[in-house]
């Protein structure tokens, strides 16, 4: 039997006060360029899920989040070649700052019924009714 490397990710469904879900753009260059997704990113080595989630937040929205407010929802395990993705989704509806473009082509708040008529990337989709089941609730 082949060993599979686990590819640890989070990502965070930012929720403003009306309830809508921030998504940002896949920049150009990149891989699935143009699909809508989460932010976030990977987990380095040594970090908790919610460390590196504070840290992916920073860096590509320039936003802080206090690792207390983050909320684990939901997660995605998928095959990725060689690797295995292991996808953790959050909430967080506390941040400072205003989340901006840094890496991504753009940003959008969706209500979380039309996330699902958006592009997005096949591990992400399963996310979609867990999180809207979270905000039902």
């Amino acid at each position: 039997m082949t060993m599979m490397s686990l590819l640890p990710v989070v990502a965070a469904a930012l929720i403003d006060p009306s309830g809508r879900v921030l998504v940002q753009q896949r920049p150009s260059g990149k891989p699935m360029a143009g699909l809508w997704e989460f932010p976030g990113g990977k987990v380095e080595a040594g970090e908790t899920p919610e460390a590196a989630l504070v840290r992916e937040l920073k860096e590509e929205l320039g936003i802080s989040v206090d690792g207390a407010d983050l909320r684990p929802v939901a997660f995605a395990s998928e095959p990725l070649g060689d690797r295995h993705l292991l996808l953790l989704l959050f909430t967080a509806r506390r941040w400072k700052g205003q989340p901006r473009v840094i890496e991504a082509a753009a940003l959008r708040w969706s209500d979380p019924a039309e996330l699902s008529s958006l592009p997005m990337p096949g591990p992400d989709r399963p996310l979609l009714a867990a999180l809207a089941a979270a905000l039902a609730g």
